[in-house]
Parts: structure tokens; sequence; C-alpha cells
């Protein structure tokens, strides 16, 4: 595949990629195994994917608490498992529906179901979009809100196009997924949930291309531990849509891969 044939997704560093990931990524992936508490009707490591996402975005929920409320049926409040279970269904819902613009917005209006009004689940923001510090700093300026469809648009094409090739090695789609996770992030096209539903997509991307196996990466996991370094290569791309650095993508890329071998040596 040659650059010219993505409109947006760059592949300009995936030489440099290629050299950097760890031996063995296609054996760790391999050795993948559901959690023998999963069931028909509960997902560990989906639960483990939606507490950790949710937490990124400075939800308190806990694991053992969401275990036990999803698999043994616990009541907690409302307000401390609802964000989560809107999650968790948009996973379930990506496991069994193409990756594409429709099932994007779908799985949008599922975890965003208490977190934005009705009018803005699953439909593209109208507005200007700021990244806002708390002590009230601008650390980001999101796509103008005139751009997002033709970058949308864009988007999908590649996503489209990415999937559709046949020859890509292991490492390749790692790399692949994390720039569509990196992207997403960038363009930020909604009002709200865009950080859950990029990390989702990079799942969605792998399980694609990879197989159903890739469900149980704990890279949201991975994304909380180092959750100050995850935000850092985020942000080392610029302050503005309009000139971000994609040169410098190269930290946050190999999170993902990072995260499969400090997965490997925690198990």
């Amino acid at each position: 595949m040659t650059q010219e044939t993505l409109q947006i997704i760059s592949n300009t560093l995936l030489p440099d990629y290629l050299q950097q990931v760890f031996e063995g990524m296609k054996d760790a992936f391999d050795n993948l195994q559901d959690a023998e508490i999963s069931t028909d009707d509960f997902n560990f490591y989906i639960s483990v994917a939606s507490v950790f996402s949710s937490k990124i975005e400075g939800e308190l929920i806990e694991l053992d608490s969401y275990v036990k409320h999803k698999k043994f049926g616990i009541d907690f409040q409302p307000d401390y498992i609802r964000k989560i279970d809107d999650l968790y269904n948009a996973y379930i819902f990506a496991q069994t529906h193409p990756l594409n613009e429709p099932n994007v917005i779908a799985a949008h209006q599922l975890l965003s179901r208490h977190i934005l009004a009705d009018y803005w689940q699953g439909r593209y923001r109208t507005g200007n979009m700021y990244v806002i510090t708390q002590d009230g700093k601008i650390e980001y300026i999101a796509a103008s809100p005139y751009e997002i469809g033709q970058e949308m648009d864009k988007f999908f094409h590649d996503v489209r196009l990415l999937l559709s090739q046949q020859d890509m090695g292991i490492e390749e789609v790692f790399f692949y997924a994390a720039m569509i996770h990196l992207l997403f992030v960038k363009i930020h096209p909604w009002n709200d949930g865009n950080g859950r539903i990029a990390r989702l997509l990079e799942k969605w991307f792998l399980a694609q291309k990879l197989g159903s196996q890739a469900w149980f990466i704990q890279s949201e996991r991975y994304y909380y531990q180092s959750h100050a370094t995850y935000y850092k290569n985020i942000r080392l791309l610029g302050l503005e849509y309009a000139t971000l650095d994609y040169s410098q993508a190269l930290p946050f890329l190999l999170m993902l891969p990072e995260g499969m071998k400090w997965e490997k040596q925690t198990n």
C-alpha cells in the first residue's frame, strides 16, 4: 500500500515503528485466552475495557465492584455503574457488527446514553471543541465543526481501505489500529465520548483484522495504568488540529504493543 492511497491516516512512521515493536508480538497475541469467569451472559474482558476506559475519563468505578454487579447481579447506585454499562453495551455491539460509520454512530449512541442529551447521541458536533486542563488552560483545539464532515469521510474511507487489505502483518495491524485511535481523538467529532469511542475503535479494528482474540487485549487497562504518559503522548502532536505534526506520533503508537508486552509480563 502506498501513502497516496490513504486520505488522512499517515503511514510515514511505519518503518520506524516496525523497527521498535517488541519481538514476539504474534506469539503474545496467539496466547491470549478468555478469562475462566466469562460466560455466555458475562464477558470479563469487555468489563475490564469498559471500566478502565471509563476511569481514564474520570469515572469513579472499580473493576471488582463492576464484576460483582455484572456477573452476580449485586446492586449499586445507578450513577456508579450506568455509564459503564452503556460502554459495555457498545463493546458488545461492536463484537457482532462490522466497523463502518453507521455502526460507529450506533456505538456512540449506546455509550453516550447517560453522557449527552438525546439529540447529540450519535450526532457530530456543530460547535468548536476545546480540551481544557483542570486549571482552565486550553491544551488542544479540535477540528473545526465545518471540517468534521469531510474529515470523517476521509477517516472512514481509510478504515474501509485498511480493512480490505489482506496482506498485513500483525505489527502493521497494530500500527494502524493505534493511528485510528489517535486520529479519531484529534478530530474529536462528538461533544463527548470521543476518548471512549477512540479506544473502542482501536480494538474493533484489531478484531476485524485479527479475530475475536483481540477483545481479550487489556489495552484500556494499560492506558489507565499509564494515563499520564497516554495524555502526554497525545499532546506531543501539537495544540491545534490544523497544524498537528504526526511525525511526533511514535511514542503514542508504541503504547499499544507496549501494553501487550506489559500484559504478557503481568500474567
